[in-house]
């Protein structure tokens, strides 16, 4: 059976007796389980750990340790959550389809079209990000020209088969492991005081400088809210499961493991860095955590070494993007959500949603130069808290196709929710918390709501398409 048919096979299954099952694009399955293991492990180290974490330790002090437990603990149950829909429904469109199974065609609409937004103008951001790394080291090039050719790397990347995708991911996450565990090995070794010429720390940096919360709540906020924005990335392996060869196996697989993953990475990295120096070093906020860490150890060329690493997660975050956005534009135009002419597949690659996805990103940089203090910044202020949205979505889906899954088709829970429904309240709870928090802060005040202002407009859209197409 070939994997088209294969597909159309399985979403027949999914439907009930007289239920259409949401259509899905004929891509192709080229993606392979060491692929999507390392798409999922890359995915959680992203450039926003290794640099934007520095101003939340700047605000929470040693208690980050506890403002990245918490929201990577949020972060764990948003994924169990998609784990077990995307294990029982593998889409492209991942958490849009769920949202339009569980809550209806205008739910799907605003949650595909609103992270493909996010994911656009992210792309944007990581390839000015990126430039800027260049350019120090070859100034005679403009940053503009830099961002044209990564662009190009990565739209013929993703234009070509998807293997060709899965393979630049899976150095690119080899090599951001590879750095993150050798952070995490070389500050226990300071930590234990193996180190030569580095004393063990002990408890000092942790309880002194103000104590372990020396900014009390307040500093906790900022710390969470800035934390929670840092996990973004993780959905896409969701989409990528689509086109593996084993997609039930390969999501469950990625999602049984984010656990240790989140803890790992970001919550041990977090302790070795608060640990090893006072909160209040400068050095932290300005040259980011990784960088100030190693420079206290005497690692040489420790600024440079991080760049190489922060180029490369810019580069992943660039490609993993495009292809995201590409995906769920794709899914969306199958199902009847957008221009058809993007939808279109051609040798299983949806080329033109691929090029959409590409200019729109490289627009945005344009826009970076020609309206840095309105267009971009409406831009950058639209995309705060679309990821908090779409978890929203993926939890009320779930809420609703656990239901219906245990009721109808009890064998396609290869993945469960934890402690369903208690923990998926709580995870509710959580984000409603992290918008009221949201709302309290002026910076983010803002960007909630002009995130709202578009999930409003996109929910408004989609639900007259929905009634539109429930009166022909």
């Amino acid at each position: 059976m070939s994997g088209n048919s294969a597909q159309s096979t399985a979403e027949s299954a999914d439907a009930r007796p007289g239920e259409q099952a949401p259509a899905e694009p004929s891509l192709s399955h080229g993606l392979k389980q060491r692929h999507l293991s390392m798409i999922a492990l890359g995915g959680v180290i992203g450039a926003g750990l290794f640099v934007g974490s520095g101003t939340a330790i700047a605000a929470a002090g040693p208690s980050i340790i506890l403002a990245y437990a918490i929201s990577g603990a949020l972060v764990m149950l948003v994924m169990r959550m998609l784990g077990e829909m995307s294990a029982a429904y593998p889409a492209s469109g991942s958490f849009s389809v769920h949202a339009e199974r569980g809550i209806g065609p205008w739910a799907g609409f605003t949650a595909g079209w609103s992270f493909w937004f996010l994911l656009c103008v992210a792309v944007g951001l990581e390839g000015i990000g990126a430039a800027g790394i260049v350019h120090g080291w070859v100034p005679g090039v403009p940053e503009w020209a830099w961002v044209a050719l990564f662009m190009l790397l990565f739209t013929i990347t993703n234009l070509s088969a998807v293997k060709n995708f899965g393979e630049f991911e899976f150095w690119f996450a080899a090599l951001k492991v590879g750095a993150i565990v050798l952070f995490l090995v070389i500050g226990v070794l300071a930590i234990l005081g193996v180190l030569p010429d580095v004393d063990a720390p002990g408890m000092s940096n942790l309880t002194g400088h103000g104590g372990f919360m020396p900014n009390g709540t307040e500093g906790l906020i900022v710390g969470l809210l800035a934390s929670v924005f840092a996990y973004g990335g993780l959905e896409t392996v969701t989409i990528a499961a689509a086109e593996s060869e084993h997609p039930v196996q390969g999501v469950a697989k990625a999602v049984r493991t984010a656990m240790w993953r989140i803890a790992l990475f970001y919550v041990g990295s977090m302790a070795v860095v608060v640990v090893l120096l006072p909160w209040t070093a400068k050095e932290i906020p300005t040259k980011g955590p990784y960088v100030a860490t190693l420079d206290y150890l005497g690692v040489p060329a420790a600024g440079q070494i991080m760049n190489v690493v922060i180029l490369v997660a810019l580069l992943s975050a660039m490609n993993a993007n495009i292809y995201g956005a590409s995906r769920m534009a794709a899914s969306l135009v199958a199902r009847g959500m957008g221009p058809k002419v993007i939808g279109k597949v051609t040798n299983g690659v949806p080329r033109f949603a691929v090029l959409l996805s590409a200019v729109f990103g490289f627009v945005c940089v344009l826009l970076s130069y020609w309206r840095p203090d309105d267009v971009f910044a409406w831009l950058l202020n639209t995309i705060g808290a679309i990821i908090l949205v779409v978890w929203f979505f993926i939890a009320v889906s779930q809420l609703v196709l656990r239901r219906k899954l245990e009721r109808e088709a009890p064998e396609k829970l290869v993945v469960k929710m934890w402690a369903y429904p208690y923990l998926t309240i709580i995870a509710l709870v959580g984000m409603v918390a992290v918008f009221v928090l949201m709302a309290r802060e002026h910076d983010t005040r803002i960007q909630l709501y002009f995130s709202g202002g578009l999930a409003i407009i996109l929910a408004a859209v989609g639900y007259a398409r929905q009634k539109l197409a429930e009166r022909r």
